[in-house]
């Protein structure tokens, strides 16, 4: 829960600071402030209420410095379809918002729960965007972890993911994978937390059996919790810190709600053709 409260008022910040120095692109969409909202969606972790897991998203009204508020798909309230429904003007009327899912992959909460909830919500104008990751942004942060965890060129990585059953979401693993590699320079192997093979433990085992001297573990994790402890018991020489709340974040999300809320102010403005008799 802190961490994503945390994301929530950093992202708040950011637009902010951005609507102060005339950065702003969308002031005015809305149809009064007490529309403007952000929500952050997540589940939590396996055993723990206390910890959010990697799984969030992201929901704004559309206006130059929106409200940023937060909601949960899976066991936590309130429900995406709550807070949407709560987003009227002073006079009750709906008014636009953008849905940014902050999860590292694309499984079934942003296939199939987050949709519905914007279905339920009943609201008449809402966009979906991509999920936060994978993004090179997140790889570079990753990066700038594994190195303050003492990783040096030469060391093996593990890019350790929490896993899922989804093979949307595998596939989405593979490609963040692929962004941490590139931007290393060096290979990177895979492994999951808590579903699906291998194994993190196994897979720092192999590494040392290849003949790896030094094993590092890349957290491909949003926040601190019961799955960040067990890459620390995994066996390897040092653990990354995961993702958290960081400026590149911030922004990655920022820059998804200015994408879709253009594109949601284009469809409001566009003028709509009548056909003739």
């Amino acid at each position: 829960m802190q961490m994503i409260a945390a994301l929530a008022e950093a992202v708040a910040d950011e637009f902010g600071r951005t609507a102060a120095g005339g950065m702003g692109e969308h002031g005015g969409m809305a149809a009064s402030g007490a529309g403007e909202l952000g929500v952050a969606i997540s589940g939590r972790d396996a055993d723990t209420s206390a910890s959010v897991r990697e799984h969030r998203a992201v929901v704004r009204g559309i206006s130059e410095q929106p409200w940023v508020r937060t909601a949960f798909v899976d066991v936590l309230g309130p429900s995406p379809s709550e807070v949407l429904r709560d987003l009227t003007d002073a006079e009750g009327e709906s008014v636009p918002a953008v849905v940014v899912p902050a999860f590292l992959a694309s499984g079934y909460h942003v296939y199939q729960d987050v949709p519905r909830e914007v279905a339920e919500s009943g609201h008449p104008e809402v966009a979906v965007t991509s999920a936060m990751g994978p993004d090179p942004a997140l790889a570079r942060i990753m990066a700038m972890r594994l190195r303050t965890a003492g990783w040096r060129p030469g060391d093996a990585v593990v890019f350790a993911a929490a896993g899922s059953s989804d093979a949307r979401a595998r596939q989405d693993v593979r490609r963040a994978a692929g962004m941490l590699a590139e931007h290393l320079g060096v290979p990177v192997r895979i492994g999951y937390v808590a579903t699906g093979a291998p194994r993190v433990p196994e897979v720092v085992a192999e590494l040392r059996e290849s003949g790896a001297e030094r094993v590092f573990i890349a957290s491909y994790l949003l926040a601190h919790g019961l799955f960040q402890q067990r890459l620390h018991e995994a066996g390897a020489d040092g653990v990354a810190e995961p993702i958290g709340v960081h400026p590149a974040v911030v922004r990655l999300i920022t820059d998804r709600y200015r994408a879709a809320a253009r594109e949601l102010t284009r469809a409001r403005t566009s003028p709509v053709e009548v056909s003739g008799s």
